[in-house]
């Protein structure tokens, strides 16, 4: 052992130290993960000293073919993993054994619930990668080199996976990294090449890389060979290189796993190589859950990207729209050339081609997801729906297909669940309609039973019910859907088109007629509060109701626009009374004017309220309610 100089003991980050305790705890169930993950990591840390050797030959000193090799001791009760990849220096052994540098990380935490099998979902999610090894380890030792750094530049970190870790710089020969796990009791089998040949082929037979073991030698000790023999126990050959035909479901799995840093599997997969003009490979993954971090858009996405089976960058972004950044998977490309780099990625027309290529494919890939398995789907909505809806205002030339994914709660449905699709909707459209009717609110217990939707359930026509954030929004440029217009029932004055007899408009505009009267009066009472007075076509069971401006924002446009400190432009609503309503024909009665005014309030602000929106001064709301309470009393 070399001798250790600048010998530091340092804490682990807060977030590392409640990780550990919870991942050994949580993912204790399916222990061997450790191994893949590890395995993987070396895979990762070959892929990237590949990279950076194509523009520094040297740092393949001391050999140009990278392994991945696993040995036991079973006396010892060690495992060890052992790659000849990039290594690391001692601050990045610090940065990247020491702490998490994830954003929302400390979010993320406070996520977990201390159930063991709903954390153990949430830690996967997290990606915890070189941390599993405390799984079955009570201490760990990690003796590391970086590529093209001298030989007395080699850095051992240890720790018990506690509160602290020590680095140390120490003199090693060869470059990459050697972790050895020292077994916790128990833990036995881990030392043991009949069980790891099964766990290396169980979850790393796609490596592309040889994974090595000891040849195992039964017999006598002196018929052992003095230097161990190694055999390749997997693969070693990409598994997007493969025929489809020759992949099973559950080695496609493994290889997400591997990509994704997911402890779960996809919800679906598509792998397709392109031949012709453009020839590349693909294999697409949709995930089964959403990250912790999906919602930080600026966190790293992509694809990782090869080059003729070269590795090139892990997160390459520029394959695939914002709005589609869960997807995980490989994309390997013969027209781009070996020392392509971010910025040439923005600029190559070639990557246009693919981009439009891939977003298409991952759509067919959902769409067929809808159609084949729509608990699947249904899944993934509830996990990417919020993201899928940003894609009609990025993806113009894909507005319908994506339109055609989404999915609503309406009123065809009481549970709430956004399960509609616009197809399920124009499927059970009232004949001449040519509308699609939606209404935005906060929240789905607020919305389903508002005013405005009064007269579409006496006339039996669906209404969508949109009460993401995001909704308003988003209807702002999904405009049409299958050459029918989006029409907001909160807004405008409503026109229900042939949906209405010729004697319902009669009707209508007879009553708005009979009643100018009324709304005269109504407009002096309420005077600066409202923009207009009209009489209501919506309403059947209560007095009145507030409608929006056609070009006013609506109220989740504006808590959106106050919750990012915007100015919100000023505007005021209709206010539409229902001619029938007996409250109405009263105060239609009253001659007192003041009394008039009161009670026109008493109804603007209790409109307000239905609507969702809070009263600019609820005690003066109260005083006239109480007022009115006495009278009624006395």
């Amino acid at each position: 052992m070399s001798v250790e100089t600048q010998k530091q003991t340092l804490g682990f980050q807060t977030e590392v130290k409640q990780l550990l305790h919870l991942m050994i705890h949580s993912l204790y169930s399916n222990k061997e993960i450790f191994l893949r993950e590890l395995i993987s990591n070396a895979s990762d840390a070959a892929d990237k000293l590949r990279f950076e050797a194509l523009a520094k030959p040297e740092l393949l000193e001391g050999g140009a073919e990278l392994k991945i090799r696993v040995s036991f001791d079973k006396a010892a009760k060690t495992l060890t993993i052992e790659d000849n990849g990039i290594g690391m220096s001692r601050d990045e052994v610090i940065a990247h054994l020491g702490t998490i540098a994830k954003s929302g990380t400390a979010e993320f935490l406070k996520n977990l619930t201390g159930d063991q099998k709903k954390d153990a979902h949430l830690i996967g999610q997290f990606g915890v990668g070189f941390y599993s090894a405390f799984i079955v380890a009570d201490h760990v030792d990690v003796y590391t080199r970086r590529a093209g750094l001298p030989a007395s530049e080699g850095v051992h970190w240890a720790s018990k996976g506690e509160g602290e870790f020590e680095v140390a710089t120490i003199d090693k020969p060869e470059r990459g990294t050697r972790i050895v796990l020292h077994l916790k009791p128990g833990e036995e089998e881990f030392a043991d090449g009949w069980r790891l040949r099964n766990v290396i082929k169980k979850y790393s037979d796609h490596i592309a890389l040889p994974i090595e073991l000891p040849k195992e030698h039964f017999g006598d000790d002196k018929d052992k060979p003095a230097e161990p023999e190694w055999e390749t126990v997997n693969r070693a050959s990409a598994l997007w290189t493969r025929p489809r035909g020759e992949i099973k479901d559950e080695e496609y799995q493994e290889f997400y796993k591997h990509v994704a840093h997911d402890f779960e599997n996809p919800l679906t997969w598509s792998h397709n190589k392109v031949e012709g003009k453009l020839e590349y490979t693909s294999l697409l993954y949709i995930p089964g859950r959403a990250p912790f971090d999906l919602y930080h858009r600026e966190a790293p996405r992509g694809l990782k990207l090869y080059v003729q089976r070269v590795f090139i960058m892990d997160q390459a972004d520029q394959f695939l729209p914002l709005y589609l950044r869960f997807v995980k998977g490989v994309v390997d490309s013969n027209d781009l050339s070996l020392n392509v780099s971010r910025e040439i990625l923005q600029k190559d027309p070639v990557i246009d081609s693919m981009k439009s290529a891939l977003t298409k494919r991952v759509l067919d890939m959902l769409e067929k997801l809808a159609k084949d398995k729509p608990e699947d789907y249904l899944k993934f909505w509830k996990n990417f729906g919020q993201v899928l809806k940003e894609g009609p205002a990025e993806d113009f030339a894909n507005r319908e297909k994506i339109a055609g994914l989404l999915r609503f709660a309406s009123t065809h449905d009481a549970s709430g669940e956004q399960s509609v699709s616009l197809g399920d909707y124009l499927g059970r459209a009232k004949d001449g309609q040519d509308k699609i009717y939606y209404l935005t609110g906060e929240s789905y217990s607020q919305i389903r039973n508002s005013p405005h939707l009064e007269v579409f359930r006496k006339k039996g026509i669906e209404v969508l019910l949109l009460t993401d954030r995001i909704d308003e929004w988003l209807m702002s440029y999904l405009t049409e859907f299958d050459g029918k217009q989006f029409v907001d029932v909160a807004r405008g004055d409503l026109d229900l088109g042939k949906l209405d007899s010729e004697e319902d408009k009669k009707a209508q505009e007879e009553l708005a007629k009979a009643k100018e009267g009324l709304v005269e009066r109504l407009k002096a009472a309420l005077g600066d509060e409202v923009a207009e007075v009209r009489v209501s076509h919506r309403l059947t069971d209560s007095p009145a109701i507030l409608a929006i401006g056609e070009q006013d924002l609506g109220l989740q446009m504006r808590q959106i626009l106050e919750a990012t400190g915007q100015k919100v432009p000023e505007s005021k609503p209709i206010f539409e009374f229902n001619p029938g309503h007996p409250l109405i024909e009263k105060l239609d009665q009253e001659q007192d004017e003041e009394r008039f005014g009161e009670l026109s309030h008493i109804l603007f602000d209790q409109a307000a309220l239905a609507a969702g929106n809070s009263l600019r001064d609820p005690a003066e709301y109260v005083r006239r309610l109480n007022k009115l309470l006495v009278e009624l009393s006395a």
